[in-house]
């Protein structure tokens, strides 16, 4: 764990990062973006092509998508915090390599102690696998609250895939709807829970 105090100083600790190989192929560390004290904080797998060339979390078509939903229920990425399970583009947009994951999930732990959202929403599989410890089926758990440590996970299909399926951009919205509603009952997030030893490189 980086014992980081704010998130400026947990991205001075991570730097110019070379603790696993994607630092080799990336042009720009998306470290994260959004209002540090955000009740709601995106998560997604990693960066894609726009995102490693300016340095930000989801502004490529798929970010277009997040910004339209984000419209929909009344708020905008200044209110909320995004960033991803990885932080350097993996190579052609593959999904996050174990040793990757492990590497750089330290850092997104202690954004998330830091930032202290109400719920964490994942942004498609990878990252809701990653978040709840478990193979998930995103078709079947999509937009459900569930509980983590110390905040509500809500996984959703990535906008990427909506982008691509008329009918799941329509299940997306529907989440996105209960979304608002979740953040409106203002239920008080589960307690922290601190890992177990052997559990440590997970969420």
């Amino acid at each position: 764990m980086y014992e980081a105090g704010s998130l400026e100083e947990l991205r001075e600790i991570l730097g110019e990062c070379e603790r696993c190989p994607l630092h080799e192929g990336r042009t720009k560390i998306v470290f994260g973006y959004g209002n540090p004290e955000a009740k709601l904080m995106f998560v997604g797998e990693g960066p894609g092509r726009a995102e490693d060339a300016q340095g930000l979390p989801f502004v490529g078509p798929a970010g277009k998508l997040l910004d339209d939903l984000l419209g929909q229920i009344g708020m905008t990425r200044q209110q909320v915090y995004i960033a991803n399970v990885v932080k350097c583009r993996p190579p052609g947009n593959r999904d996050p390599l174990p040793l990757e994951v492990e590497t750089c999930i330290p850092f997104l732990r202690r954004q998330i102690e830091l930032i202290k959202p109400g719920i964490v929403c994942e942004l498609g599989r990878i990252a809701a696998g990653v978040m709840m410890e478990r193979t998930i089926q995103i078709t079947r758990i999509h937009g459900q609250k569930f509980l983590g440590r110390g905040y509500f996970n809500v996984p959703v299909f990535h906008p990427a895939a909506a982008l691509r399926a008329p009918a799941t951009m329509q299940l997306l919205r529907e989440d996105f709807a209960r979304l608002k509603e979740y953040l409106e009952e203002e239920e008080p997030p589960p307690p922290a829970a601190e890992p177990e030893p052997e559990q440590m490189g997970l969420f």
